[in-house]
């Protein structure tokens, strides 16, 4: 497999071209039409997004059920990861949990970092902040390059 592209300085327009390019793509998704979200890529390695939870999201004991800390920490993870690879979509082939804290509703911060890989498997991890600085919770991703090119993608060629 060719490993072309590898680099964000690789992207057409350099790097901040393929961040903006990755943010829009977290907006046209439509799974992201069900939450008040926000993602901002800073640089290489990096991607924050800011959601509020609302009750919508609880589970019967009245606090956000797991699948939301799963889409907060995997999202963040993810766009991380992909910001290192300009050529292909990643896919998520493994990611760990950690709860630390339940969350009620509010503005919840999602922190994603690359770790290591650069090739073909890309690891990131993510931690959750709640509205009062607490760490709510944490993951780590394993992530794979798929055979989708990011340029096939709408919401990632879109202006």
């Amino acid at each position: 497999m060719e490993e072309s592209g590898s680099s964000p300085e690789a992207a057409p327009g350099g790097a901040a071209s393929h961040y903006r390019a990755l943010e829009r793509l977290y907006v046209s998704a439509p799974i992201n039409r069900l939450f008040e979200s926000h993602i901002e890529i800073a640089g290489e390695g990096e991607a924050t997004i800011r959601f509020v939870v609302s009750d919508k999201v609880f589970h019967a004991a009245g606090a956000a059920h797991g699948t939301i800390y799963f889409k907060m920490l995997d999202d963040a993870a993810f766009y991380a990861a992909n910001t290192l690879a300009t050529d292909r979509f990643l896919l998520t082939t493994s990611f760990n949990l950690h709860f630390t804290k339940p969350v009620r509703a509010g503005e919840v911060v999602a922190e994603g970092k690359w770790v290591s890989g650069r090739r073909r498997v890309l690891v990131a991890e993510s931690r959750l902040v709640d509205a009062e600085g607490e760490e709510i919770g944490r993951g780590t991703g394993t992530f794979m390059r798929s055979r989708i090119p990011l340029s096939s993608l709408d919401g990632y060629k879109a202006n």
